[in-house]
């Protein structure tokens, strides 16, 4: 008899690259599961990757009607499949874990993010709600977690602090797919540039624009979604927009021909709690892809940019000192045929998504012998 596994998300699309890309791809490759994912989109069921695919709905009403009358779906979808592990990945859903430990189903909780410090990040929330949320959340976080019977952590980071608590806790890193980024230098387009991510202010993408006005001929790829149109419209009001291609929201395949054709990739997100200790699964897939990296300078990331000399590591709030990262790079071929190079081999001998599937087979494996 298969081994009933099923994923759950509130918030995140179907086709999330660490849910469904990767983790739910994954574990269906292995004939002994039945891996089912529950989304929240509207888009309906259906059958991909060997994943059964069910939604409860298109998310409406803001942020409250997500975290009560959809994780009320949730859970009962969840309920109906009836499966022996389930596998959650946003904080909403922490009270449908511990409703499905009562049934007694195994319960793994996915920390894609540190949530106490994401909320001291976040824009909508003065400085006291800030700290009282955060503070309410870590206590129902340590207290909660601790009943269920894996985390699964996005960095080391994360990790540590689980560990701390008492929880079974491992890393499963948002490392790239060796497959899905291809290196074809006869396909790069002169002094063109890269940013591919979320559009928001705290991920330096107004200060990526600004960069422009100290370059000459450079233009910069933009591919993603704007948080606010409020904030669409500052940034599109920048002097230099007018050598930005903006192409909204891409799909995997046009991520895939921006990387192709950029001669570099920037991450420089400001230096938020969250970002700080954060790996952005971006830098990787600049490494995976053979181009350059430009990055902020926290020492987390300079570990790894510099550790394996595959880019630069700049201040991410002076537009002046991302340019001149830019500048350094287009102006010297070699340099950056180098760092392409390294970056590569880094992310074949490290940083790929074929090492950290190993430790995700091997927390289920625990957890079906236990």
């Amino acid at each position: 008899m298969k081994t009933k596994i099923t994923h759950l998300t509130s918030a995140h699309p179907r086709y999330d690259t660490r849910i469904f890309i990767k983790m739910c791809s994954s574990l269906a490759k292995n004939d002994d599961y039945e891996v089912s994912l529950v989304v929240a989109d509207g888009q309906g069921h259906e059958n991909k990757n060997k994943v059964k695919i069910f939604d409860v709905g298109a998310k409406t009403g803001g942020r409250i009607s997500r975290m009560t009358t959809t994780v009320k779906n949730v859970y009962e979808k969840a309920k109906e499949l009836d499966s022996d592990i389930y596998h959650l990945h946003d904080p909403e859903l922490i009270f449908v874990g511990l409703k499905l430990k009562k049934h007694g189903k195994k319960v793994i909780f996915d920390s894609h993010e540190d949530v106490p410090k994401q909320l001291m990040a976040k824009h909508y929330l003065n400085s006291v709600t800030k700290k009282i949320a955060s503070t309410i959340y870590k206590i129902y976080e340590k207290n909660s977690l601790k009943k269920f019977d894996f985390i699964v952590a996005a960095t080391p980071i994360i990790r540590d602090k689980f560990l701390s608590y008492g929880c079974k806790s491992i890393d499963v890193n948002n490392y790239p797919i060796l497959e899905e980024f291809h290196e074809i230098d006869s396909k790069k387009v002169h002094n063109q540039i890269a940013y591919i991510g979320a559009l928001y202010n705290t991920r330096g993408v107004k200060e990526i624009v600004q960069a422009l006005e100290y370059l000459d001929g450079v233009t910069l790829v933009l591919a993603g979604a704007f948080f606010s149109n409020k904030f669409e419209d500052e940034v599109k009001s920048l002097k230099a927009w007018k050598r930005v291609d903006f192409r909204g929201f891409v799909g995997r395949d046009e991520v895939n021909e921006i990387l192709q054709t950029s001669v570099l990739g920037l991450v420089t997100l400001h230096p938020t709690p969250s970002y700080i200790e954060s790996l952005p699964v971006k830098m990787f897939e600049y490494m995976s892809a053979g181009i350059p990296v430009i990055a902020s300078d926290f020492e987390y990331w300079k570990i790894i940019v510099e550790g394996a000399n595959c880019g630069i590591c700049v201040n991410p709030l002076e537009p002046k000192s991302i340019a001149a990262a830019i500048k350094e790079i287009i102006d010297n071929p070699v340099l950056a045929q180098s760092m392409a190079k390294n970056g590569k081999e880094a992310v074949l001998d490290k940083y790929n998504w074929t090492m950290e599937e190993k430790k995700l087979f091997e927390v289920y494996k625990g957890l079906i012998h236990e």
